[in-house]
């Protein structure tokens, strides 16, 4: 039992805390919410935010990412560097320069992100869907790695969908779940509009978070985002040369004979994936500056095989080339993708070729 002396010191303890005014709650940390917009277009189509479900499901993924701001900072970081290529090829491709938050959606703008279903890259192509679209991989490159090859595929895709359904809400949709899939779901639900469908979760959610990455990176300043310029990840500064490799040439070689590392090289080239440059022919990102060095260094390590430089967006080429491959008698896509290195849809793509139909002659291009 309690002494006396331990009862009433208790019972002051308890007097002296009920004196002690509680927190108000206006006292606590204030949280105030960001208002989800009103209104809003996607690549140039109006998102029926009117409809309260519409809303709600926009309201939802801006709300999670606007207050993710770690992530936010990675993303306005990231877009920095990868911007820029992307706008262009799309502006250059006549396509909607939205179509660029896709990729923060498939990626986050990690070069090397990978899902569990094995889709890898910025745009995060499976490996059937990337070389249906002209992206070479093999046991030495994979370029659902390469910023610029991967962008061409994505767009030829996004393009090729958009003829499909008729807008860019549903292209975007059979981008994450598959076209069959929406046609199946457009043909059993007698539905055609993206939001009116009922669509696997991942992808009614899907149109809707590339929709708020929009919101935010847009206008990041009216939600918080003060990002002070030094602290953006700048776009790489590089020579491109295109090579054709008959021979195996080590990636250290080449580095050393220009002066930097195996890590450089492999940085600038993350769908390179072992030590040895690919055969065939393609495009290789250098240090700036040393397009003419590396021209000189491969054309002694590829055994005499022919090299060239052509210009690209950095501006740090040192000359230009057109790569084009005469047909000659005998020849066929198949044989002329084994030749030169280039993917057979690669070949199509470039070229505006509906079919695998070819004359003894005709100059076709290698490269963009």
């Amino acid at each position: 039992m309690r002494s006396t002396v331990q009862r009433v010191a208790l019972l002051l303890s308890l007097f002296l805390f009920a004196m002690v005014p509680c927190a108000r709650a206006q006292d606590a940390p204030a949280f105030n919410p960001f208002p989800c917009p009103r209104a809003l277009t996607l690549c140039g189509e109006r998102m029926p935010l009117e409809n309260p479900d519409v809303f709600e499901m926009l309201d939802r993924e801006f709300t999670v990412l606007v207050w993710d701001h770690a992530k936010v900072f990675m993303l306005l970081k990231r877009a920095a560097r990868f911007f820029p290529v992307i706008e262009k090829a799309l502006r250059d491709a006549g396509l909607p320069d939205d179509l660029k938050y896709l990729a923060v959606a498939e990626s986050s703008l990690i070069p090397h992100a990978r899902s569990s279903s094995g889709a890898l890259g910025h745009w995060q192509f499976i490996p059937e869907t990337g070389q249906r679209k002209g992206l070479r991989k093999d046991h030495t490159v994979d370029e659902r790695m390469a910023l610029e090859r991967s962008t061409e595929a994505a767009i030829l895709y996004l393009t090729q969908l958009k003829a499909m359904f008729g807008a860019w809400s549903l292209a975007m949709a059979a981008y994450n779940c598959g076209e069959n899939r929406v046609q199946k779901e457009i043909a059993e639900q007698k539905v055609s509009d993206y939001y009116r469908l009922n669509l696997p979760t991942e992808t009614e959610r899907y149109v809707f978070r590339i929709a708020a990455i929009k919101i935010i990176l847009e206008n990041p300043r009216r939600y918080g985002y003060q990002m002070p310029e030094d602290q953006l990840y700048k776009p790489l500064k590089f020579d491109t040369v295109t090579v054709n490799v008959s021979s195996s040439v080590h990636i250290t070689d080449l580095a050393q004979a220009i002066g930097t590392d195996f890590k450089v090289i492999k940085e600038l080239n993350p769908e390179l994936l072992g030590y040895y440059l690919p055969t065939g022919q393609y495009s290789l990102k250098v240090p700036a500056g040393s397009g003419r060095n590396a021209l000189a260094a491969l054309a002694q390590l590829n055994n005499g095989g022919q090299v060239a430089v052509r210009n690209n967006p950095s501006g740090n080429s040192t000359n230009s080339s057109q790569s084009v491959y005469v047909v000659q008698p005998g020849d066929t896509l198949t044989r002329i993708s084994t030749t030169t290195g280039v993917p057979v849809e690669r070949l199509k793509a470039l070229n505006g070729l509906p079919d695998s139909h070819i004359e003894i002659g005709q100059r076709l291009k290698l490269a963009p």
